[in-house]
């Protein structure tokens, strides 16, 4: 595991601004360890966690209530849809609302879903999204179409939208996200890059998104952060996570 120099951590600046620690994360329905898992999300130190592939099926509330607890978390928004996605935060949020929404269905294919919030820090409001986006190609476009519109929508300055995107940054969606909002990963690189790693070539298809005004500190997996071990990293879940420092303006 390569070593890298650590993101900043928390904070609500005089200015109103807050540091905003950002976690995306594929759990894999929690199929795995799911005390590496907790260890891996603790030892991050987020303030939002965007899951996907959240327990949608037997026991689901209190499987994601007792990950949000273990991981020094509550939870957010997510599972009413039972489309995968959820949010999870720290204690320092303030929640303003939280919305879960489906996504029209593709005959044949997975019902996809987003869990959406808007957020204080201090004097920060940020906009959340998570998202796991089709395997089918087309499908995925419309939704990162239909992704950009909610952002747009939810009457906030400054949102981080992300998730597992199904895609690398080369492909259509990856780039159709990218136009319009800022690739954190892109923006500050830190960490490790690539998120799917049970295949070769490694690829990087789980990222995170800001709109202007948000500063990236900076974004990726998080090899070298304290209490992040490679073998919590393995045993928790099939994808690896995203993590970042984001500083957020004070909201006008």
């Amino acid at each position: 595991m390569a070593t890298t120099e650590l993101l900043p951590g928390s904070r609500t600046d005089a200015d109103g601004s807050a540091v905003v620690r950002v976690l995306s994360y594929n759990i894999r329905s929690m199929k795995d360890d799911t005390a590496a898992l907790a260890r891996v999300i603790g030892a991050c130190a987020p303030d939002l966690v965007l899951l996907q592939e959240a327990p949608r099926f037997f026991r689901w509330r209190k499987k994601l209530a007792r990950l949000a607890s273990d991981s020094g978390l509550v939870v957010l928004s997510g599972g009413a849809t039972a489309a995968g996605p959820a949010l999870l935060c720290s204690l320092r949020a303030t929640v303003e609302r939280t919305e879960d929404v489906l996504l029209p269905l593709t005959p044949g294919q997975h019902r996809r879903g987003f869990a959406t919030a808007v957020v204080r820090f201090g004097g920060a409001r940020l906009g959340v999204l998570s998202c796991h986006l089709s395997l089918e190609k087309g499908e995925r476009h419309e939704q990162g179409g239909m992704l950009l519109d909610r952002v747009a929508g939810m009457g906030v300055d400054h949102a981080v939208a992300g998730g597992d995107l199904n895609e690398e940054p080369s492909g259509r969606t990856f780039r159709r996200l990218a136009g319009t909002l800022t690739d954190c990963r892109t923006a500050a690189p830190w960490g490790g890059e690539h998120t799917w790693v049970r295949s070769e070539p490694p690829k990087r298809i789980d990222a995170l998104f800001v709109t202007d005004g948000v500063e990236v500190l900076g974004c990726g997996v998080p090899y070298g952060q304290p209490g992040v071990t490679e073998a919590d990293l393995r045993a928790a879940t099939d994808h690896l996570p995203v993590l970042a420092a984001l500083k957020v303006p004070a909201a006008v």
